[in-house]
């Protein structure tokens, strides 16, 4: 019977039309010796998640991006988004964009809320490629290894804002900035504009009361998401290793004002975004 990386590898083969070099094959990461690193990611299953991330990414969604030259090529550093769109496709769309626009391939460590693991299929194959559940220990280690991190300090409630307050950043969480302070990484701000309009949200059904590990389930308004253009902005890295020293992520102020800078940061990129796009189809 065929293990499950060779199912990997064969989807992956059909779909980038039998390609001789996969993703996985150029992608450098820490094999803990049996071919999967600690928190699970595979290199074949990175490669099956950016085919299956590229048809959407460059047909349905056909997304543009802006300046992905400021992502690092190498060495510890956070990608903070905003977050947005009912369900999370904005995430797999930021994680398939670095993946292509890296060279060697550079696979982003998406870190989700607890829940997300637990789903079943889809928490598996999203560890497969790459997710970590948002532990600090998790974090502090990815870090310490020189990993790209994908952070939405929004949170769940980015992605459940009423249509009233589209990209309105919501709480931004202040986590991100204390590891960056603590382990000297840059942080990168990245702007998603389209999301908002893939799936109006209707309404949403409080199920945490059933013992489910899910807040809520979204009631949609379109059974799959729109076609909407998305357009993905990366901004200047914000160095906060050349002002602040590892102890101050101790401090509160400055952990607070350097969440605030990376929150207006990605703020600008929206409205830049928004007043560069010329429809939300377009």
């Amino acid at each position: 019977m065929p293990r499950p990386s060779q199912i990997a590898r064969a989807l992956t083969r059909v779909l980038s039309a039998g390609t001789s070099r996969t993703i996985g094959e150029r992608l450098s990461f820490a094999d803990e010796g049996h071919g999967y690193d600690a928190f699970g990611m595979h290199p074949d299953f990175v490669a099956l998640g950016e085919s299956i991330g590229a048809l959407m990414h460059d047909h349905w969604f056909r997304v543009v991006s802006y300046d992905h030259h400021h992502i690092p090529t190498t060495g510890p550093a956070i990608l903070a988004a905003n977050h947005s769109g009912t369900l999370p496709f904005d995430g797999m769309m930021v994680w398939t964009d670095v993946v292509q626009h890296t060279d060697p391939p550079r696979a982003p460590r998406p870190i989700a809320d607890y829940f997300v693991s637990s789903l079943p299929f889809i928490g598996t194959l999203f560890q497969r490629s790459g997710m970590v559940g948002g532990s600090r220990g998790n974090v502090r280690r990815l870090l310490e290894q020189g990993e790209l991190l994908l952070l939405f300090p929004e949170g769940t409630p980015g992605i459940g804002k009423p249509w009233s307050e589209r990209y309105q950043l919501q709480d931004w969480r202040k986590g991100h900035v204390e590891f960056a302070i603590r382990y000297q990484a840059p942080v990168v701000p990245v702007g998603v504009v389209g999301a908002e309009e893939q799936m109006p949200q209707l309404a949403r059904i409080p199920i945490r009361q059933l013992g489910l590990s899910v807040p809520y389930l979204p009631i949609p308004a379109t059974p799959i998401p729109l076609p909407t253009r998305y357009h993905i902005l990366y901004g200047e890295p914000i160095r906060f290793d050349r002002e602040y020293r590892p102890t101050d992520a101790d401090n509160p102020e400055i952990v607070r004002e350097a969440a605030l800078r990376v929150k207006t940061a990605v703020q600008e990129l929206l409205h830049r975004g928004l007043r560069q796009r010329k429809g939300v189809f377009r």
